[in-house]
């Protein structure tokens, strides 16, 4: 397994594994796997040498749950037994009001209130990387970004991110939570490249880059857009899944990358996690990086 960095000198540096593991496909249906089922696919990512798992408080079916996959996630990982250098990282700012809706909250107030929660439901005194989901219209995004700072003067987070957001409020974010600032977590994929200039905001700046959703579709590896054939056609020439293809792709754009694929069978996650020994040339790359 590659390994990549988060944080900086004035914070940390935490080294992770360069494939992390986005745990929301064990939560938000109903046709979830089993707790038993759940426990063995972080099993199965921990067991390939992945040590970044991306979590959320609003990972669940509707509000009566909220945490469902942070309390998930970590008693996978205490049950694992393994080294204790996994780095959960969760966010808070969504919410689910029932079934399928999602609804935006990023008021100090109930950061506040999220953040405990996720330290309960993780088991933990600080937790390690607090992420803002999504931006709010009805909270100013200094708002929501002085609770993280405030979060992280509490010492009750060591590092934040956040998710969904474009350059400007990248920028607003760093001016405002300072060195604590490590992380933007955007949707980005061969079939859906809008984030392209977050992308390299964060390159240059050496902020860490979780690309969600990265094979264009949510939960497992899943379908990639037609438009990614090239990404198929390279996968046959190595002899390897396009999946794995994909997730090397992701991982020449730069160095901050680090890519966070959903799954829900072990055998998704020890797929991805082979990725980072996928070598693609420079003639894969051009061909792969002019794929519209």
């Amino acid at each position: 397994m590659q390994h990549r960095t988060i944080g900086n000198d004035v914070v940390g540096r935490v080294t992770v594994s360069a494939i992390g593991l986005g745990a929301m496909p064990l939560s938000v249906t109903a046709q979830r796997p089993s707790p038993e089922a759940a426990e063995a696919v972080v099993h199965a990512a921990l067991d390939a040498g992945v040590t970044l798992i991306d979590t959320a408080d609003a990972y669940c079916l509707d509000d009566t749950e909220v945490g469902h996959n942070e309390r998930t996630v970590a008693a996978a990982v205490r049950s694992w037994g393994g080294p204790d250098d996994v780095l959960v990282a969760t966010k808070g700012g969504h919410t689910r009001p029932g079934g399928s809706e999602w609804g935006l909250d990023g008021s100090p107030e109930h950061l506040r209130r999220a953040c405990d929660a996720s330290l309960q439901a993780l088991g933990v005194d600080a937790i390690g990387l607090y992420q803002f989901h999504r931006p709010d219209p009805q909270t100013p995004w200094a708002d929501s970004m002085g609770a993280l700072k405030d979060l992280v003067d509490a010492g009750k987070v060591r590092m934040v991110g956040v998710s969904n957001a474009d350059v400007g409020q990248i920028d607003e974010a760093r001016a405002i939570c300072g060195d604590a600032f490590v992380s933007v977590q955007n949707q980005f994929s061969p079939g859906f490249r809008s984030s392209a200039d977050e992308l390299a905001h964060c390159a240059a700046l050496g902020i860490a880059w979780f690309p969600w959703s990265p094979f264009g579709g949510m939960g497992d590896a899943g379908s990639l857009a037609d438009t990614a054939s090239e990404f198929a056609a390279v996968a046959d020439e190595l002899g390897v899944s396009v999946y794995q293809v994909t997730l090397a792709w992701h991982l020449a754009q730069a160095d901050v990358v680090i890519p966070i694929p959903g799954a829900s069978k072990p055998r998704s996650i020890q797929d991805s996690a082979a990725a980072s020994h996928v070598q693609l040339t420079a003639e894969h790359l051009a061909r792969l990086n002019t794929t519209a």
